[in-house]
């Protein structure tokens, strides 16, 4: 327990790093905690460590979220779809958190709904870019699942109504699926959203 929560306070993130943890500014990757160190151990989760819990689990999401976009560029398009599925993980976790007791669970869930403004932006960004960007590395795939990307566009769009991208590729994979009056549809409203 010591060592976890070590671990998880060298994850949590600084402003001065520029919103990275401090085990990624400093070049390390973010994992291993080493050993001992962290004193007050004890019985069970504290609310303290519970909230240190979900600002790691965020902060692990936009480190897969950066490493998916940096395989996008090298078009390593399976890699960065991994690391887009991790970090929507990793934000899952900081919903509900399975494996745990029930005290613990109930701990971690009033950390989740003590979440700051500023997490709470930082979950949905992240889901969004996330989703976004997993439905363009699914089009890039020798055989598209149309049914995935619709999927995932639709999720998009329900936290951003008028995210352009997401309508555009809405829009080819209901054509795709056959859906053609939804297709015209998705496609005339990205048409009229078009960036200039």
């Amino acid at each position: 327990m010591e060592a976890k929560q070590h671990q998880i306070k060298s994850l949590k993130s600084y402003p001065e790093t520029g919103g990275r943890s401090l085990a990624a500014a400093a070049g390390g990757d973010g994992g291993g905690g080493g050993g001992g160190g962290g004193g007050g151990g004890g019985g069970g989760y504290r609310a303290g460590s519970a909230e240190m819990e979900m600002e790691a689990k965020i902060q692990k999401a936009i480190d897969f979220k950066v490493e998916g976009h940096r395989c996008y560029k090298e078009k390593k398009f399976r890699e960065a779809i991994g690391k887009y599925h991790r970090a929507l993980l990793q934000l899952k976790g900081v919903h509900v958190v399975d494996g745990t007791t029930g005290s613990e669970v109930n701990l971690l869930n009033q950390a989740a709904a003590k979440l700051t403004e500023e997490q709470r932006r930082a979950v949905e960004s992240t889901e969004i870019e996330c989703y976004d960007s997993l439905t363009a590395c699914l089009l890039q795939s020798e055989l598209v699942n149309y049914e995935r990307v619709k999927e995932y566009c639709l999720k998009v769009l329900s936290h951003q109504r008028d995210h352009f991208k997401a309508m555009y590729r809405a829009g080819i994979a209901f054509y795709h699926l056959g859906d053609y009056e939804c297709a015209l549809r998705y496609l005339r409203d990205a048409k009229n959203r078009e960036p200039t």
